[in-house]
């Protein structure tokens, strides 16, 4: 017998996965834990599990955490994403900025691939180095200098984009020294976004 094995279903390796999700897991993950597609409809019609959005689930007796939304999009683009722009301000808890959409900032790798982008969020693409990403919450946020530039880029609000410098260099999340860097970015044009 050549064929490979199939792995038994193993719900510890399954919630690991979830844990560090919000509670949330991808059809992937589960597949290697070792749930066919067939089980994990088994389970979502027997109430073990509940559909987020396509390819997404969330286990039913892990409590709805606020950070749900933000790891759905964070496992659609395939734990690839970065929150940025708006939304980076306010994980970082920089100005008064209310986003009414979530920023993802994607590898310039995916600008060709044709993506069912979930509604209400705003794609942006560039090659971000690991000094530029941060974990304050359960996903990824651009640094807050990285997340000032682009806004900066974006041409947020320039009294929105003042609070968030201010606040920033008060709690020594950037240098004076940095500021050059955002007045640059704030004379450049944004690259489209989708």
């Amino acid at each position: 017998m050549t064929g490979k094995r199939e792995q038994a279903p193993d719900w510890n390796r399954l919630f690991e996965f979830a844990l560090g999700q919000a509670g949330l897991f991808t059809t992937k993950q589960a597949a290697e834990a070792g749930y066919s597609s067939q089980l994990l409809v088994h389970y979502l019609h027997i109430g073990k599990v509940v559909r987020i959005r396509r390819g997404v689930y969330r286990l039913v007796h892990y409590p709805q955490g606020q950070d749900e939304a933000l790891v759905t999009v964070w496992l659609w683009s395939e734990q690839q994403g970065v929150f940025s722009h708006e939304t980076a301000l306010a994980l970082h808890q920089l100005s008064d900025v209310l986003p009414s959409r979530l920023h993802l900032t994607l590898p310039t790798t995916w600008k060709q691939r044709r993506l069912r982008v979930p509604p209400g969020v705003v794609i942006h693409h560039a090659a971000l180095d690991d000094a530029e990403r941060t974990w304050p919450a359960a996903v990824p946020v651009t640094s807050p200098l990285r997340t000032l530039t682009d806004c900066a880029s974006a041409q947020l609000a320039p009294d929105l984009l003042q609070q968030a410098i201010a606040q920033a260099l008060e709690r020594g999340l950037i240098r004076k020294s940095d500021l050059a860097r955002i007045q640059k970015a704030s004379m450049t044009k944004a690259p489209r976004t989708r």
